[in-house]
């Protein structure tokens, strides 16, 4: 059965709207946008952010999204400030208070109270000429033209318009603090995204038996080396134990193939030159990144030029780096 209305035309329309108001909010970052990012970054107190309703989830969207980005931040709602959670508030600290309008009797409760505890105060609003931000020290202006919502009630672009702005600040401060992938893993320890961050080469490799053969090893040697360590592979070094090549199950394989004297054949007939190495102290994630891109199974790790280990794919899986 055909509906009468066209859901997929729709939901084209709320996301354009949404687009729309995103580009047009880029132009509405300002001298008093940057203004409020320096006194953030200048303070020595937290950001409290503080809305009620819709605001209160996006409020708490961005507080998250400073926390792990280095900026410490509180959610406070606005309706349980007047009853005790004011007490959180410390002078130095800068207060965010998220409103559509800016003129709910709930703000209108909270403004002055939020004023007396001498922290400075952020309006970020979708009206400049309401209540609270007459009343901010920084007004970050939200404007849209319209909600997605047909009777304009129900908060959708403007709420997607307050969280992209509270992204714009947290990137804004996240670049001034000079916040790396390490700082980052350090608020993100669990997970794949947090081992990625964190988790190297010589946390991995030592759990592996390290095959290694000489340029001059037989075949039946080299296979014996491989089986042995059970990682497929074997790497091959010279007189000065530098690595020169590596071989592998497929290189066996093809060996036989190809018809060698398998009695005479040495290492070095047989063997992929230029293997795929990384340094023990690299991230895990660098090794993935290696066998993704070239389609292997195994990298050879080195120490100052010298093979120490492998990383199997079977390792990072167990790790749960993929």
């Amino acid at each position: 059965m055909k509906l009468a209305k066209n859901i997929q035309k729709i939901a084209k329309g709320v996301l354009l709207n949404e687009a729309h108001a995103l580009q047009k909010l880029s132009s509405l970052v300002d001298e008093n946008f940057e203004n409020c990012v320096l006194d953030i970054y200048n303070s020595k107190g937290r950001v409290v952010i503080t809305g009620i309703g819709k605001s209160a989830i996006v409020a708490n969207k961005i507080v998250a999204t400073l926390n792990s980005t280095g900026t410490p931040a509180l959610f406070m709602h606005a309706a349980d400030a007047i009853h005790g959670d004011l007490g959180m508030i410390q002078k130095d600290d800068i207060v965010i208070c998220l409103s559509k309008s800016g003129n709910t009797p709930e703000i209108k409760v909270l403004v002055p109270l939020l004023k007396r505890t001498g922290s400075k105060l952020v309006g970020l609003v979708s009206n400049t000429d309401s209540y609270l931000a007459q009343q901010a020290d920084h007004v970050l202006n939200a404007t849209i033209d319209e909600e997605a919502c047909p009777i304009s009630l129900a908060p959708t672009t403007s709420t997607t318009a307050h969280m992209a702005m509270g992204d714009a600040l947290a990137i804004c401060l996240m670049e001034l603090n000079n916040f790396t992938s390490e700082d980052f893993a350090k608020y993100h320890p669990g997970g794949s995204l947090g081992k990625q961050l964190y988790l190297k080469v010589d946390d991995i490799y030592v759990q592996n038996e390290v095959p290694i053969v000489k340029e001059d090893t037989t075949f039946k040697e080299v296979i014996l080396e491989i089986s042995s360590k059970r990682l497929g592979a074997a790497a091959v070094v010279n007189g000065d134990d530098a690595l020169i090549g590596i071989v592998t199950d497929g290189d066996l394989r093809r060996a036989i193939e190809k018809g060698f004297d398998l009695d005479k054949v040495t290492a070095t007939q047989i063997m992929s030159g230029m293997p795929k190495n990384v340094n023990k102290g690299d991230f895990a994630v660098k090794a993935l990144n290696i066998m993704q891109q070239n389609s292997i199974s195994q990298v050879i790790v080195l120490d100052d030029g010298k093979v120490v280990g492998f990383v199997h794919l079977h390792d990072l899986l167990k790790e749960g780096i993929i």
